[in-house]
């Protein structure tokens, strides 16, 4: 039986909320004991930066509330990010530097192809690596090892999910899938939302594709628009900026049917740049929503992160980066060490309750898939709406 914990403590956000909370530096920390260094290779510059930027604070705000309350395994916590500059070699280099470093853990960016080459180094260090949310599922032990994870669900969930909301809930029954062949996320997102939607009976008319950074996106607008008969919805994977771009080409092209997607969608800048005009009919899944509707303790949370950064929390993507560096000390404290191999062995046993949701995994040599759930989302006027936690009745092989 797996040892069920929840990683969000109320009297510690009070005493959050109470004391305030400053940068990591300056809050409390226990006197005695050397540091335990979290280090982590997030991207605060380039396209993965806006996945990356807001999980950094999310991280710096549980190292402060860790700190204030003992730290971990009665040390106090240091916490080292090193820009990834969304670029996987220097991903990999900074990792090696954090290890160099005595770094304990490695928090890799949120996604495959730019986080993968830190969860390798930690391999190679025998320390335990993971991601936030890199949902590919080669994000695991069968590709990186037996000490790597994504806190994420995989793409098998978020494709899955999307297609049986479109097909069950919604009574779609074509859809036309633009897949941006920019990185393995997209790919593999398209890959099992077809997979899904065509087992459920769905007819997929055309798989077209896309390059990011082309701007233009007229070439697929004109094939829908040549088709006899229209899709039902569009499926777009893609990613910001050109997600945006993409959207908005299609709706200034008289194409309105409804277009649904994954998390990269779950981007303010998004929002914002569709607008009221643009931005409806548009449903995605995600890590979590900013409201209390998905999570209960989401209000003492977000006042924590107020009472620090001067400002509500702005982006979901806070949640999953406060979530993984209190995941590590949970699994530090089960495991009662820093030995990496303890840590995994911790994570695989143990059933984590999140602010992005409940979390078990699979032991290694079933790959350290993620049982996760999915929070669905709708825009409204370029406003997002939370529809619900769901999980696929379905979920394809990897």
């Amino acid at each position: 039986m797996k040892r069920v914990v929840s990683l969000v403590c109320v009297l510690a956000v009070a005493s959050l909320m109470l004391g305030g909370c400053g940068g990591s530096d300056g809050a409390e920390a226990p006197d005695t004991g050397e540091p335990i260094l979290i280090g982590a290779a997030l991207c605060q510059t380039g396209i993965q930066a806006p996945l990356d930027e807001p999980a950094l604070r999310g991280a710096q705000l549980a190292i402060d509330e860790l700190n204030a309350n003992g730290g971990i395994l009665g040390r106090p916590v240091e916490f080292i990010n090193m820009d990834g500059k969304s670029d996987p070699v220097t991903v990999g280099n900074v990792a090696k530097q954090l290890i160099d470093q005595g770094a304990v853990a490695i928090i890799a960016p949120s996604d495959f192809d730019f986080g993968g080459p830190a969860s390798r180094e930690a391999q190679a260090a025998g320390l335990v690596g993971i991601s936030p949310c890199a949902s590919s599922p080669l994000y695991g032990s069968a590709a990186l090892g037996d000490k790597q994870f994504t806190m994420s669900m995989w793409n098998t969930t978020m494709g899955a999910a999307t297609a049986e909301f479109a097909y069950n809930e919604k009574g779609y029954r074509s859809v036309y899938v633009i897949t941006d062949d920019f990185i393995d996320y997209t790919k593999s997102l398209s890959r099992y939302f077809i997979f899904r939607f065509d087992e459920l009976g769905g007819d997929v008319i055309f798989e077209d594709t896309y390059t990011q950074g082309q701007a233009d996106v007229s070439a697929q607008v004109a094939r829908i628009k040549a088709l006899s008969e229209p899709p039902d919805f569009i499926y777009i994977s893609s990613y910001m900026p050109d997600l945006a771009l993409m959207i908005r080409t299609l709706r200034e092209s008289g194409l309105n049917q409804p277009i649904v997607g994954g998390d990269a969608y779950d981007d303010s800048s998004l929002f914002e740049a569709l607008g009221e005009e643009y931005g409806s009919e548009i449903y995605f899944d995600t890590h979590g929503f900013l409201s209390a509707e998905a999570n209960p303790r989401y209000t003492e949370w977000a006042a924590s992160y107020e009472t620090k950064f001067g400002s509500p929390p702005d982006e979901v993507w806070v949640m999953p980066g406060y979530d993984v560096v209190m995941l590590l000390a949970e699994a530090m404290e089960v495991a009662d060490s820093t030995d990496g191999a303890a840590m995994a062995k911790a994570m695989e046993e143990t059933e984590f309750n999140l602010l992005t949701g409940v979390l078990n995994w699979s032991d290694a040599a079933s790959g350290h898939e993620p049982d996760k759930e999915a929070a669905m989302v709708e825009l409204v006027k370029g406003e997002p709406k939370f529809l619900g936690w769901v999980r696929p009745e379905k979920i394809p092989a990897p």
